[in-house]
């Protein structure tokens, strides 16, 4: 039920019981009414807000994180978008209205057979992030969404795990604290607010202190979020590595 439907169920309700006590009892039947007219007003302010959100653009960014399949094209409702993409491209982000799309990806320079065909729904004023991921035998296009909003003056960053043959990891500091924990293949964690800063971080095996991969100097600026993603291979080519992605 929507914040909407659920004001005017109860401006309902309270407009009952105001006429109920209209003649028996004047000033419950006030306090009553008063209610109606409340949840009345409140299911109008929700109902401008959906309204106001409904009208504003969707954006989405499409990332090649397939460490099997060379360069793609991607097509939003059979037009093509994207050509050429490499493996650990990253779009700019599209704008488009809200609604259903069907995207397909392909095979660099080929029509006929899709790698990827994927229906998904654009919410009104979202923003996303769709990567196609797996390996060559169990592709997914997989949609996170993105928060652009910082605190004046610090940085957050979230981490992505898309390495196909890599086990849960925790993201730590260096030979110290961990910052992300027991992130597993296709998981994304939350958003964690920081004072800007370079720092070295390292991958592990989640609940060791086995590293898997050192992360060095990840500069994160004021004002600005990213995102860490984990591409490619723990065992085999192209060998694992951590993209820094704005947003």
């Amino acid at each position: 039920m929507s914040k909407q439907q659920d004001f005017l169920n109860k401006a309902a309700l309270y407009d009952l019981l105001a006429g109920y006590y209209k003649y028996s009892n004047p000033s419950i039947h006030i306090h009553y009414y008063q209610k109606h007219l409340k949840y009345m007003n409140f299911a109008l302010m929700s109902q401008e807000r959906e309204m106001k959100l409904s009208s504003q653009p969707s954006y989405i960014r499409l990332l090649h994180a397939v460490p099997d399949i060379p360069n793609v094209d991607i097509y939003i409702n059979t037009n093509r978008v994207l050509r050429d993409v490499n493996f650990k491209d990253i779009s700019d982000y599209l704008t488009l209205p809200a609604g259903k799309y069907h995207i397909d990806i392909y095979p660099a320079g080929t029509g006929v057979s899709t790698l990827i065909s994927k229906k998904v729904k654009i919410e009104p004023g979202t923003i996303y992030t769709f990567a196609a991921a797996g390996n060559s035998n169990k592709l997914q296009l997989l949609p996170y969404i993105d928060e652009p909003s910082v605190p004046r003056g610090e940085t957050k960053l979230r981490f992505v795990h898309l390495s196909p043959d890599t086990p849960a990891v925790d993201i730590g500091v260096k030979g110290g604290d961990t910052v992300f924990s027991d992130i597993t293949f296709k998981q994304v964690s939350d958003y964690l607010i920081l004072t800007p800063m370079t720092v070295n971080l390292e991958a592990r095996k989640a609940g060791t202190k086995d590293k898997i991969l050192d992360i060095p100097n990840v500069k994160l600026n004021a004002n600005q979020p990213y995102t860490l993603v984990a591409a490619g291979l723990a065992e085999g080519t192209p060998e694992l590595e951590v993209l820094l992605l704005k947003g």
